[in-house]
């Protein structure tokens, strides 16, 4: 298996070189050059393996440059242990109506654990493979969640350092202190005075700056990344459609064969990407159901044909989601057109004017898969809430709107078992949860808040939430969008 660009450069790499490279040389994102196809014999042939195991065989049919060996260590290291509070990890809980896929259980109490405790153990074994003996530097800008969970996995890691940029004020007070509190010796974290869309774009163009990463390269440092830019981030994701389809069968909801829905709360992309390479190696999915908070540029390309940033940018309950430029979506531009000039020139309208259209022809085969909804924090918070009424369980804002969005295009028509995906524990929005169920909570701190919500939800809180209570500040940077470069050297 081969990896190119959607921009279509001529590289051509195997996946250990695409894990520690991150971005093609001319800018575009790596693929895999085929796409494997999979049997319903081998999805019934999930049912009887375990998470670890059910990773291992579709990790392999893209990651076939690691042996199996090396797949087996990199999978118990990243999944096993008391690293997530479920055995099953990410676990699919049956509801009255349709089903919720918990991608929740790791460390940092979000579904980027899923591949950001997976992703440092393929990129050291990568680092072996390919014999590189220059220091790895990765650069992330997040909205919240990709930054803790990356800098759990990457602390300490020999031959890796991190540095993560986030938004000022654009996450929430928990997530903040998730990241303000990272301990090891090789990560850094930095705020920056902007939005995720400034800091994604700083990261961005630092890795296309060719002088800067030549005087990187004088100190023997290379960049990579750890966003789902990064197809190693990517690939673990699609395990856990396929996890949540076998799961489906034996919870008997659904016969081997029959089609599903996941509903996914969507900013970057790459969440509901990685299903959409499940539906392209044979996993039975019907509609993808692409659900946005208020910053609905996604909803609107969807319906339109046209992606547009130039609109106001808002600061939600879901913060996450708070995102204008979603990254991803060129793999999928690249998979539906095949035609990486067009995908090129896509992306160049993007950065020079903000927008470009598709046209018709492009959307007509987007609309056959993907289905788009957006809600308001307020539709957001009722939705919280009627969850709670209607099955007793608490819900964080982003899977709310997933709900949302599940429940409007159930209305619609929508005639298929459907799978909410819920992304992050309800304890890392305390604020916006305990509102939205009723319970007054203005004046409790951020631990009062996870008592309180624990005796709501019935749900144990989670390990690393309760111990940042006594945990120092180690990280107080704070940088003008600007002077990202610059912070970026100086950490080296």
């Amino acid at each position: 298996m081969k990896y190119i660009s959607t921009r279509g450069n001529g590289e051509r790499i195997e996946s250990a070189e695409a894990i520690l490279k991150g971005i093609a040389d001319d800018g575009g994102l790596f693929v895999p050059e085929e796409i494997p196809k999979i049997t319903l014999n081998f999805i019934g042939e999930l049912t009887k393996l375990s998470y670890e195991e059910r990773a291992k065989r579709i990790l392999s049919l893209f990651l076939t440059d690691y042996n199996e060996e090396e797949l087996d260590i990199c999978v118990k290291k990243a999944y096993g242990g008391d690293k997530f509070d479920d055995v099953q990890k990410a676990p699919l809980r049956t509801l009255s109506d349709g089903s919720v896929l918990e991608l929740w259980h790791g460390p940092t109490s979000a579904f980027k654990d899923m591949a950001l405790q997976l992703l440092p153990e393929l990129m050291s074994a990568a680092l072996k493979k390919t014999g590189e003996k220059s220091e790895i530097l990765i650069l992330t800008a997040t909205s919240g969640d990709t930054g803790k969970a990356a800098l759990e996995g990457f602390k300490d890691v020999d031959g890796i350092k991190m540095a993560v940029f986030y938004p000022q004020g654009g996450v929430s007070r928990m997530q903040r202190l998730q990241m303000a509190t990272q301990e090891g010796g090789n990560v850094k974290v930095i705020a920056v005075k902007g939005n995720f869309d400034d800091a994604q774009t700083g990261v961005k163009n630092i890795f296309g700056d060719t002088e800067f990463k030549s005087k990187l390269a004088d100190k023997k440092v290379k960049l990579s990344s750890a966003n789902s830019i990064n197809w190693g981030r990517l690939a673990p994701q699609i395990v856990y459609y396929f996890s949540a389809y076998a799961d489906l069968t034996l919870a008997n909801r659904i016969n081997l064969g029959d089609k599903v829905d996941f509903s996914v709360p969507t900013g970057n992309f790459g969440d509901i990407l990685a299903a959409y390479y499940g539906k392209l190696m044979g996993l039975p999915i019907g509609k993808l159901i692409c659900a946005s908070n208020a910053n609905n540029v996604l909803t609107d390309f969807l319906k339109t044909g046209v992606y547009d940033k130039n609109r106001e940018f808002y600061k939600t309950i879901t913060p996450s989601m708070d995102i204008l430029i979603s990254s991803n979506l060129e793999r999928l531009l690249y998979h539906v057109t095949n035609d990486p000039s067009k995908v090129k020139g896509w992306m160049d309208e993007l950065k020079a004017a903000g927008r470009y259209d598709v046209g018709k022809e492009v959307l007509s085969k987007l609309q056959e898969i993907f289905w788009a909804d957006y809600t308001d924090d307020a539709g957001t918070k009722d939705m919280i809430n009627a969850v709670y009424k209607a099955e007793n369980i608490v819900i964080d804002p982003h899977t709310a709107v997933a709900f949302k969005a599940a429940d409007v295009y159930k209305k619609s028509g929508g005639k298929n078992e459907i799978v909410v995906v819920s992304t992050a524990s309800p304890y890392k929005f305390g604020a916006s949860v305990l509102g939205a169920v009723g319970v007054a909570a203005k004046d409790a701190d951020d631990f009062e808040m996870l008592e309180i919500l624990r005796e709501k939800s019935k749900l144990p809180v989670p390990k690393g939430l309760a111990k940042l209570k006594d945990a120092p500040i180690l990280h107080n940077d704070v940088v003008e969008k600007e002077k990202m470069k610059a912070a970026v050297f100086d950490f080296v």
